[in-house]
């Protein structure tokens, strides 16, 4: 009689649900898993190497790229992470512009993964109303940026530029005449705040269609209500942050615990799962998603009544303005030596860390007082989730596997970094 082996099954990455570059090695007794074995670094780009060869100004175009749907708060860590470093104080209305798109950019990354979580698990419909609000919000990129996602927007000592007065409109084309190109131009008269602050009124009626869509679901509950279930202890032994472990019942929240920038004086509130299991967790993010329009809500209001600077008048770290420059020689030497050199940030080393939409996102930066860093290590977020994939999906079938990894909200671009 033969006897019964373990079946090896290779998932990615060329699988639609893998999320990219995931090559999960699972174990199979039946359609039971056993053993899931994550292979990972198929999108490994040495960012961490490739930093100790660039200006310090120069790597920041290099964090859009690690979590490639939160570019702005992966930014954020590390400017932050400069700037403790080099004790520069940036302006309040900057901070204010940060939180706003930090709370923009998690919006955008919840919307991508309640979009993808979805149509791994069968709702296509989700997965076309959330492009939907997406699109608005990178058009805001775009505005501000002038890239609708790698924006490089945040800078050491605070932004590139402050918000337009003008709202990028669209044109008449061949595929919409004047009077559509007038309706959908219609929030766009005027300027870049009016937009958000127009978005923001829209916004909690589609999370209500979402909420229509998926919440009371049957099938959507069959999927996801106790599959991969975290209790607080091992989500906290495992090093879970953000969703993932306030999905668990654990109300950690770098915002509330350790505020950075004018968190501190916001009005929000931290949702929190109880069961510890994939539709809480997307409980969690749908809140968050809801908290996160109030913020920038705040935001909104303050930027409208308190206009000022937005780059720090430190200028070893942020140039001079062009007619500065001209005018006096001093400022032409400062332009001269960031141009060519870049900024120098004093010996020593710092931690930053960010309440990134998929958990704690922190860069540990080391300098020997040169215009690059000695080393940089990031902290990735998704990475400790990653590692925990075996032991969430031991005893379920392959399908929830695609449930997990969806709950994970993997990104492999921070992973491999």
């Amino acid at each position: 009689m033969a006897e019964i082996r373990n079946y090896t099954l290779n998932f990615g990455p060329q699988h639609p649900a893998a999320h990219g570059v995931l090559r999960l090695v699972l174990e199979l007794d039946g359609e039971v898993i056993q053993r899931a074995d994550p292979h990972i670094g198929l999108l490994h780009r040495a960012t961490e190497k490739l930093a100790e060869h660039k200006t310090f100004i120069q790597s920041v175009p290099y964090m859009d790229r690690l979590d490639y749907v939160s570019m702005m708060c992966n930014e954020h860590a590390y400017v932050m992470a400069i700037e403790r470093l080099a004790g520069v104080e940036v302006p309040i209305r900057a901070q204010y512009i940060r939180v706003m798109f930090d709370e923009l950019t998690r919006i955008l990354n919840h919307l991508l993964w309640l979009g993808a979580h979805g149509l791994d698990i069968g709702a296509m419909t989700v997965f076309l109303y959330c492009f939907r609000e997406r699109e608005d919000l990178m058009d805001v990129y775009e505005a501000v940026s002038g890239a609708r996602m790698h924006a490089a927007y945040y800078r050491p000592g605070g932004v590139y530029r402050d918000l337009p007065e003008q709202m990028p409109q669209y044109q008449a084309s061949k595929f919409h005449n004047e009077k559509a190109i007038r309706e959908m131009n219609a929030n766009r008269q005027g300027s870049v705040l009016d937009f958000i602050e127009d978005f923001t009124a829209r916004f909690p009626k589609a999370v209500d269609d979402y909420e229509t869509l998926l919440t009371e679901n049957r099938i959507w509950k069959q999927r996801t209500v106790g599959i991969g279930v975290v209790s607080p202890e091992r989500a906290l032994a495992l090093g879970f942050t953000g969703p993932m472990l306030r999905g668990s019942g654990i109300a950690w929240d770098l915002r509330k615990k350790q505020p950075y920038e004018v968190y501190d004086r916001m009005e929000f509130d931290i949702p929190v799962g109880s069961n510890g299991d994939c539709y809480d967790r997307y409980l969690v993010r749908v809140e968050e998603m809801r908290q996160s329009n109030r913020i920038v809500r705040q935001c909104i209001a303050w930027l409208r009544a308190n206009p000022g600077p937005v780059m720090t008048d430190n200028h070893k770290v942020a140039p001079p303005t062009r007619l500065e420059m001209k005018e006096s020689m001093e400022q032409l030497i400062h332009h001269f030596k960031l141009v060519t050199e870049g900024m120098h940030v004093p010996e020593g080393e710092v931690y930053a860390a960010v309440e990134h939409p998929k958990g704690e996102f922190g860069i540990y930066l080391v300098s020997d007082g040169a215009n690059k860093p000695y080393r940089l290590k990031i902290r990735a977020a998704g990475f400790a989730h990653l590692s925990a994939l075996d032991e969430m999906a031991r005893g379920h079938m392959i399908a929830d596997a695609v449930a997990i990894i969806g709950t994970q909200d993997i990104v492999f671009g921070e992973v491999d970094r």
